[in-house]
Order: structure tokens, then C-alpha cells, then sequence
């Protein structure tokens, strides 16, 4: 995309040179399906095998722990439908606890799951974006069967206190003499947030490769051992009888290498993002009247700029903002296919008109500080401009 300031990086990233450097053989010579049991079907099941270690290395899980999938939607319908079903089916819970700034994966997969007789809690967050813990935990009964919580939230950015919220939700149900089970949607937090199903407490974790300089089309679940599951998609054996189908191993290599990447850079290129970030926030709010940042100052991703811009309407500053060069958005990718107002915004208390006037900037592995100044200098008049233009609607109605 030659010209072009990419600042949409939470939407999807570039794929990096040494992720499609080791897909390539995967789809041209090595196309050998790994079920078969010739020689190169064999090779095909050992570099699998190979990525799977790995990746459960990087996230301090087992191998076994480590089910690849075609994405993060995938990843997060099947944790949570997975779970939820065999808790249901062994009489351990049909009650689900979320969040209300969860991603449409979570929150629509919630309402689908109500069909069938579950019901859902919707713990509510600050001005900040933050959870309520003591909502999430007051919640927490015997018939729980899941609380899933996105550790970072992909519009605005602020970062759930997830290790303490799974720590007060298990002690809880100790003394209901319930075990909880945990997922976390982790898909907006790959690449920018250490990431140890460990040190976060979780039974469960999605992740989208393509978050994190990987391939489109292929995801990470993670699901801790003898956690109660249901396999979603069925068929063949794939996956340790967990998710059938033929596996896509070029994606599943592209996607060890991304994480490999993204696990040692991560230090560094955080580092270099938050002060590319602070400084497009201090330049926005220096230079726009009435500019006011969404979500938590201090607990977000380093790549996440989010403001609501008063006086202006989302969509056409994001057509304003593509004419000038500059790739941004309005919150979640798959929102703005059908575009509206942000459910992240207005969960955090804020008007359907303020929902209306955010833009996200998401910065990543290519954004430069050229690009951050050069933002900083469009985004004001084109504001501007907008603003006049509501304003003289406004008038003539």
C-alpha cells in the first residue's frame, strides 16, 4: 500500500517477511495433506507437531493444551460453545458471565448459547472501560458454567486487571465448592501484551494470528487440560478429535513463526509504540477542541489511540481521512463492515453521539514517527471542516 499511513493495525497487520518466507514451502512443493502416511504427509504432521510446541512454549502451555483453528472467531466460539456445552451436558452450570465491551464473537456467541437454555450476565465497566470486578464475582453462583473476558479491548484499547479478576471469581466459587472455568478472548492483546496462561489464571485463551504479523485465516485455542469441552466441528480426527477438518499447514506454520517474532520483539517494539502512541494522543488533544481519549490512560495497549471527537459523524471522517492518505478506523473490523456507532462507547456511559464520534488509530510494526506527525497535522482541519459542515446542517434543518 504504497503512500499510505496505516494506522489500522488492530484491524490486521502486515504479514512479516519471515512468516510468509516459512508458509511458502507449505504451498507450493510441500502440499502433502498430514493425515496420509506416505513420507511428505509424515513431514507435514512433524512441522505441525513442531509449531504446536512451540506455540505452547510462547504461552508457557502443554502441546497437548494447543488447538490451531481458522481464526479468532473460530477460536472463541469454540471455547466458549465448547465449554459451555459439556458443562451444560454434566449438569456443572448453564450460567455465562461477560462483559458488555466484549468483542461480537463473545457477545453474539452469549445470546446464540441463551437458545439452549443458558443465561448470561453482563458485567458493566467505568468511563475507562474497565470491568467491574465486584459485578464479575457477585455473579459467580454453582450453576456457573463460564466467565469469559477479553484481557485487552481491541476499540479502545484498555487492559482488563484479568489475573486479579480470576483470582477473586475462583475464590468465590471455592466457597461454593465450584470450580470456575475461565476464557479470555486475547485476540486484540497478541503481540502487544505478555502472554502466560499461567501467570493469567485462565483455563482458556483465543488468539487470531493475523494480529501479530501472521496469516489471515488461521488462530490459536488454547484449552487447559481436563477442562470440560465439546468439539464444535466434527468429522475427521484432527486435532486430538477436537476440531476436524484438514489442517491448513502453511497458516499453522505462519502463525508459530508470528508468535516466535512477536514474543521476542515484544519488549522493544511495546516500548517504541507507546511512545508513538503518547505522542499522537498529546498532539490530538493539544490540537483538537474538544478532543477527549477513549479508554484507560494508563492500562492500554501500547499501539492504541482512541478519540471521541465531538461535533463530527464517524464515517465520514473516515472518508475524509482515506482521501488524505491515512488508514483508521471506528472501532472493531467486523463492525465497520456494516458501519454503527461503537457498543464499546456507549457501554463505558458515554451518548449514542459520542458512540458516533470516535475514530481508533492502531499503530504497529510499520507505523514511523514521520507518519504519527503527519496525522497530527491532517487530523485537525479535516475536523474542522466537519464540524462547520454539522453545524450548517444542523442550521438549514
Amino acid at each position: 500500500m504504497p503512500d499510505l499511513i496505516y494506522l489500522d493495525h488492530g484491524a490486521t497487520t502486515p504479514p512479516a517477511p519471515r512468516v510468509l518466507e516459512a508458509m511458502l514451502p507449505w504451498l507450493s512443493t510441500s502440499f502433502a495433506n498430514p493425515s496420509a502416511l506416505y513420507g511428505p504427509a509424515r513431514q507435514a504432521r512433524a512441522a505441525i507437531e513442531e509449531a504446536r510446541a512451540e506455540v505452547a512454549a510462547l504461552l508457557g502451555a502443554r502441546p497437548s493444551e494447543i488447538i490451531f483453528t481458522s481464526g479468532g472467531t473460530e477460536s472463541v466460539n469454540a471455547a466458549i460453545r465448547g465449554i459451555a456445552l459439556a458443562q451444560q451436558r454434566s449438569r456443572s452450570g448453564h450460567e455465562l458471565i461477560t462483559s458488555t465491551i466484549e468483542h461480537q464473537a463473545v457477545l453474539n456467541t452469549c445470546e446464540d448459547l441463551e437458545k439452549f437454555g443458558f443465561t448470561t450476565t453482563y458485567a458493566n465497566v467505568d468511563t475507562s472501560a474497565l470491568i467491574s470486578i465486584d459485578e464479575v464475582v457477585q455473579a459467580v453462583t454453582e450453576r456457573t458454567a463460564l466467565i469469559t473476558v477479553m484481557l485487552a479491548n481491541n476499540e479502545v484499547g484498555t487492559i482488563q486487571p484479568l489475573g486479579e479478576l480470576t483470582r477473586r471469581a475462583r475464590e468465590r466459587g471455592a466457597e461454593l465448592g465450584k470450580r470456575v472455568v475461565v476464557h479470555t478472548d486475547a485476540i486484540a492483546a497478541g503481540g502487544q501484551v505478555a502472554l502466560d496462561v499461567d501467570e493469567l489464571n485462565i483455563d482458556s485463551l483465543s488468539l487470531a494470528a493475523h494480529k501479530f504479523g501472521g496469516p489471515k485465516g488461521a488462530g490459536i485455542l488454547y484449552l487447559r487440560r481436563a477442562v470440560p469441552f465439546l468439539a464444535q466441528q466434527t468429522g475427521g480426527g484432527q486435532e486430538h478429535q477436537r476440531r476436524a477438518g484438514t489442517e491448513h499447514v502453511a497458516g499453522i506454520i505462519g502463525t508459530a513463526v508470528a508468535l516466535r517474532l512477536a514474543h521476542h520483539a515484544l519488549d522493544v517494539e511495546a516500548a517504541r509504540l507507546r511512545a508513538l502512541r503518547d505522542r499522537l494522543i498529546g498532539r490530538i488533544l493539544a490540537s483538537v477542541p474538544d478532543a477527549e481519549l477513549n479508554g484507560d490512560r494508563q492500562q492500554r495497549l501500547a499501539g492504541n489511540a482512541n478519540f471521541r471527537l465531538a461535533g463530527i459523524n464517524g464515517e465520514r471522517l473516515l472518508a475524509e481521512l482515506d482521501r488524505a492518505g491515512i488508514a483508521a478506523s471506528s472501532g472493531s473490523a467486523c463492525a465497520d463492515a456494516s458501519w454503527e456507532p461503537s457498543h464499546v462507547v456507549l457501554a463505558m456511559g458515554y451518548t449514542l453521539a459520542d458512540a458516533g464520534a470516535s475514530v481508533r488509530f492502531s499503530l504497529g510494526s510499520t507505523t514511523t514517527a514521520e507518519e504519527i506527525d503527519q496525522v497530527a497535522n491532517v487530523l485537525p482541519p479535516i475536523v474542522q471542516r466537519l464540524r462547520r459542515r454539522e453545524q450548517a446542517a444542523q442550521v438549514a434543518s
